[in-house]
């Protein structure tokens, strides 16, 4: 069943990037206090999530926290090792958006948001979806159509706000 807006997000360990390394997180703990944002992409180095995603976030860091968000966070269905090399890559300030490793995408299906990749050699990944969560409870929760880069860019997010 997907988590829906009322919520409380799930409680899961998953993997957070941090600037001495990979460590190991409960997503309780992460969204427990104030107000915060949550994209999640299908995969590191993937096209969209490499092109637009990320980047639109990086550029709109500033405006997202003026708007009283205290973390921004990115998940993936990818391992920690992946998550620190892409965010290299990338140039992600781990001070503006901190990324999270859900490697065996236990956090996806604890959403309800998995999704199989298998037809394109990707496995079970993450749905691409934007969530506003308050003190641990999901406020707004934008899931996009298959294929689509629309309800969760930055942008959209930034409008929820």
């Amino acid at each position: 069943m997907t988590v829906a807006v009322g919520d409380p997000t799930p409680d899961v360990k998953v993997k957070m990037i941090t600037a001495e390394g990979a460590k190991d997180v409960l997503t309780k703990d992460i969204f427990a206090e104030g107000k915060n944002v949550l994209f999640a992409v299908p995969g590191a180095f993937t096209p969209t999530c490499s092109d637009y995603h990320l980047p639109g976030f990086i550029v709109r860091a500033d405006d997202i926290k003026a708007k009283g968000v205290k973390g921004i966070y990115c998940i993936a269905v990818n391992d920690g090792f992946v998550m620190t090399a892409w965010g290299q890559s990338r140039h992600v300030d781990l001070d503006y958006i901190t990324l999270l490793a859900d490697g065996n995408a236990d956090f996806a299906k604890a959403m309800g948001l998995e999704m199989d990749g298998s037809a394109f050699g990707l496995g079970i990944r993450s749905q691409r979806y934007a969530a506003v969560i308050e003190d641990g409870i999901v406020t707004h929760l934008n899931v996009e159509a298959p294929g689509k880069f629309e309800v969760s860019s930055a942008d959209a997010v930034l409008a929820l706000l």
